[in-house]
């Protein structure tokens, strides 16, 4: 695999181990997690580097999780955003959404081929998260992966003119609720950084499991 500038790291190479694959099932798509793959559209991938495991896979167990007083205080916060669970279904307000968080969260400028590639092109079962506020107006939305024992968050994107509702956290109490209401154990976080500030979030959601891949196995993790 080719060396990348790390995307998580300042200063740092990466390198990811990756594939290509359509159609996969959900016990396909169970597997991979498992063992600590990722995905976008039909591109999956896993950190492939020398000398560095950063990158840590996340999974809250569903059934076990308990809110934080503070992730209590966000739901309570955002008690009156109303989130729809459904189909991939794009439309413009989707993808302006999509272009606002890109720009105004990383300064990134992104393009609509690039976008319908690796959110609109199905490989596994999929489906996407609405959020939507008291006045009906649409402003988030998160791309899950749906396997045999899980929820996968692929990624989430906000209005940033909601920013104070916290809405990154709020998806995810949503999200684990409905991997719950489903029957699943699991919700996947993916990646989690503890030297990147931005992915400090996905250590919040206790109890949960890390993967160590050295061992290959998920490390129960409470909070202490």
């Amino acid at each position: 695999s080719k060396v990348h500038e790390c995307p998580y790291i300042k200063g740092r190479e990466c390198r990811y181990e990756y594939f290509f694959a359509m159609g996969l099932s959900g016990e396909e798509l169970n597997d991979l997690l498992e063992k600590g793959w990722r995905k976008f559209g039909v591109y999956f991938f896993k950190p492939n580097c020398i000398d560095c495991s950063q990158c840590v896979p996340v999974r809250v167990r569903a059934f076990d999780f308990m809110e934080s007083k503070n992730q209590k205080k966000i739901r309570k916060k955002g008690r009156n955003v109303r989130v729809h669970f459904g189909p991939l279904d794009f439309r413009q307000r989707i993808y302006d959404i999509y272009q606002d968080h890109s720009r105004e969260r990383f300064g990134r400028e992104v393009d609509l081929e690039e976008f319908l590639s690796s959110f609109y092109t199905p490989s596994c079962p999929s489906l996407q998260s609405e959020y939507y506020d008291e006045n009906d107006e649409l402003i988030a939305v998160g791309f899950l992966d749906h396997s045999t024992h899980a929820l996968s968050s692929a990624y989430f994107v906000f209005d940033t003119a909601y920013s104070r509702l916290r809405l990154g956290t709020l998806s995810i109490l949503y999200e684990i609720d409905y991997a719950r209401s489903l029957g699943l154990d699991y919700y996947y976080l993916g990646y989690w950084v503890k030297e990147n500030q931005s992915m400090a979030y996905k250590n919040r959601f206790y109890p949960h499991e890390q993967y160590d891949w050295d061992k290959k196995e998920w490390i129960y993790v409470e909070k202490t």
